[in-house]
């Protein structure tokens, strides 16, 4: 859960959200020495005179030719590595359908019998102590923790998107579209997600909550359901 004074991403919850993270921290070291490079170029320039100019200009175009495609190739190498992951979806455990509509989700377990139900916004006069304004749904979406999770994403109406940050999840919702993703909860816990794609008045008003759990809680859960 993000907090005003957060200044990175949310603690990672699961193996692609980690990837994500440490990905992002290699491209922020890249970029500070290529700026650290470049000040130290800058005063350098400022500081010597014209004339003390002791490299050849064909060596200084090896140089600056040669240094930004070892940098892009730097960044190219774990970003293709992460992207290949995310589209990577090996024999799921479990496997789920979410549907948005204006402005609510429905979700669908699809290896269940009659098990499916809307997911609302829960008001801000109707909130338990303790919970998220505007991020609370009076239906969680339940998931076994450490099983590999597959999300069938599409939209009834307009354009949705299922994001979960701390999860590494962002998937479009389109309607007459099936698109598809997958991740892993790492830990039990609770993990709060919205739409984000502008999908019109309320587009705000239709959160997304994960709620990870030991597998013998999911089957307890599962079976109060669906009888």
């Amino acid at each position: 859960m993000a907090n005003h004074s957060q200044l990175g991403f949310q603690d990672a919850s699961s193996p692609i959200m980690e990837e994500l993270v440490e990905f992002h921290d290699h491209a922020l070291m890249v970029a500070l020495a290529i700026c650290s490079l470049v000040l130290y170029l800058l005063a350098l320039m400022l500081m010597e005179k014209l004339s003390s100019n002791s490299v050849d200009a064909q060596e200084i175009e090896l140089i600056w030719t040669i240094l930004p495609a070892i940098v892009l190739i730097m960044l190219a190498l774990p970003s293709l590595q992460i992207l290949y992951m995310m589209d990577e979806i090996n024999e799921p455990d479990l496997t789920l359908k979410a549907i948005g509509h204006q402005w609510y989700w429905t979700y669908e377990y699809t290896d269940f019998k009659d098990l499916t139900f809307d997911s609302y916004m829960v008001p801000t006069t109707d909130l338990s102590p303790g919970h998220f304004r505007l991020l609370e749904v009076d239906h969680r979406m339940i998931v076994p923790m450490e099983s590999p999770i597959r999300i069938i994403v599409t939209a009834n109406d307009v354009l949705h998107a299922w994001a979960v940050p701390a999860l590494g999840v962002k998937t479009d919702a389109i309607p007459g579209r099936l698109n598809q993703t997958s991740f892993i909860t790492t830990r039990p816990g609770v993990f709060y997600g919205q739409c984000s794609e502008i999908c019109g008045a309320n587009h705000s008003y239709m959160p997304i909550v994960v709620e990870s759990t030991p597998l013998t809680h999911f089957e307890r859960w599962s079976s109060l359901m669906s009888s």
